[in-house]
């Protein structure tokens, strides 16, 4: 035991040696390996934290909310024909099914809403490219966290007529109208006079981020006063509380099939989206990441090897009539295989320690200066160290088994 112990403990003195020594190569071997590592550790730590982002911003919906659209997420191979892209055949969603969705007796509410990028103007300000929303009143509700102050929401009334008024966010109103009240202000939104009636504070996520400018209208304004294209509407439906959000599924796709006059054998001209199916669809994109991630990272380690290889074999050389001596003074094939597997083992931990270290200064600021709550987990921190362990003694091996099996008596003779 005290044998392994001191031979693990040369082992590691040798690989700082060889690092001063050879400072150029071992250079670049820990340069190889810690690009391998800090690939692995950055991505996963993004990952993990637009993950978290999600689900924050899923759960502000309410966990039992589902969404009504008229395209599916897909991730077919899709031309823009009718042929490939079966779903642009669908028909458009309209006001008439949402009125009547909001008569289903398992329905606590739905709502509609369109999006569109339209120049926000006040005065000699101007915010180009804004998002721009058309939504039903129960916006408020649907969107979870928000905080209206001052002013107020649209009423259905004035949705029900289309009325230019609009409430906008925090970041617009500063951005416009500095320290001056906003409200009964006159924006223009694409030329259109709109009258802000209320400003809306909401807690910042992954998708809408906390510093855009983003004003809301009633959906009918968008669609008259904007040139909103109504056959994009999407619905978001939230179920009664004492009512499983499976059953409020099944009632509002029966409800659309039978409206649309659809077949039991006919395929649904709409989409059911629930938020599982919304992970379950970020889970493949993530997946891709992750793909991506261990290509980039298979290189920076495959490189990291090669050096350990070059160098390893380099220690081989020169310290052969070591070896020969270690061996007549009684030193196993095990113990001089040990020995240089720790040398290699520890350049290319070295290397993971540095990629490790440099993944989490980025986390670190992408966590301070985004939405995105970047993090590096256990996880990750312990794929990073076997990764670089597992390269040191993959490619350590076969320069190690070759100093192993020298013959002492060649070793000795060896200048």
């Amino acid at each position: 035991m005290a044998e392994r112990l001191y031979t693990l403990v040369e082992g590691f003195g040798i690989a700082i040696e060889s690092l001063r020594a050879n400072k150029v190569r071992a250079g670049l071997t820990i340069l190889g390996v810690a690009i391998g590592v800090f690939v692995v550790v950055a991505i996963s730590a993004a990952i993990h934290g637009i993950n978290a982002g999600v689900a924050q911003a899923f759960e502000s919906t309410g966990p039992t909310t589902f969404f009504v659209s008229r395209y599916p997420i897909s991730f077919e191979n899709c031309d823009g024909t009718g042929e490939t892209c079966k779903w642009l055949r669908n028909p458009p969603l309209t006001f008439g099914e949402l009125r009547e969705i909001r008569d289903i007796s398992t329905i606590r509410f739905a709502g509609a809403r369109l999006d569109r990028r339209a120049e926000v103007r006040y005065a000699d300000r101007r915010l180009t490219s804004t998002s721009v929303i058309g939504f039903t009143p129960e916006w408020t509700t649907i969107e979870g966290g928000t905080d209206i102050f001052p002013g107020r929401s649209f009423t259905e009334a004035e949705n029900l007529s289309g009325a230019p008024v609009v409430v906008i966010n925090d970041v617009m109103a500063t951005r416009l109208f500095g320290e001056a009240d906003p409200i009964d202000k006159e924006v223009r939104i694409r030329g259109v006079p709109f009258r802000v009636i209320g400003v809306y504070t909401k807690a910042p996520n992954f998708f809408e981020g906390g510093e855009k400018g983003e004003a809301i209208v009633p959906i009918t304004a968008a669609v008259r006063r904007l040139n909103a294209e109504e056959d994009e509407m999407a619905f978001a439906v939230v179920p009664r509380a004492d009512v499983a959000r499976d059953v409020a599924v099944d009632d509002v796709t029966a409800y659309l099939r039978g409206r649309r006059g659809q077949r039991p054998a006919d395929e649904s001209s709409f989409a059911i989206i629930t938020q599982d199916k919304l992970f379950e669809t970020w889970g493949k994109i993530t997946g891709m990441f992750f793909l991506v991630a261990f290509a980039l990272s298979s290189v920076g380690l495959i490189v990291g090897g090669v050096g350990v290889v070059a160098i390893m074999m380099i220690s081989v050389t020169e310290r052969t009539r070591e070896i020969g001596v270690r061996k007549a003074l009684g030193a196993t094939r095990a113990t001089i295989l040990l020995q240089f597997l720790v040398e290699a083992v520890t350049l290319t931990g070295i290397g993971g320690a540095a990629g490790l270290l440099a993944g989490w200064l980025l986390a670190l600021v992408v966590r301070n200066v985004s939405s995105i709550p970047a993090s590096v987990q256990p996880g990750a921190v312990l794929l990073a160290l076997a990764a670089s362990a597992a390269t040191g003694v993959l490619f350590g091996l076969f320069p190690a088994a070759r100093a192993a099996r020298l013959d002492p008596v060649e070793a000795l003779r060896h200048e």
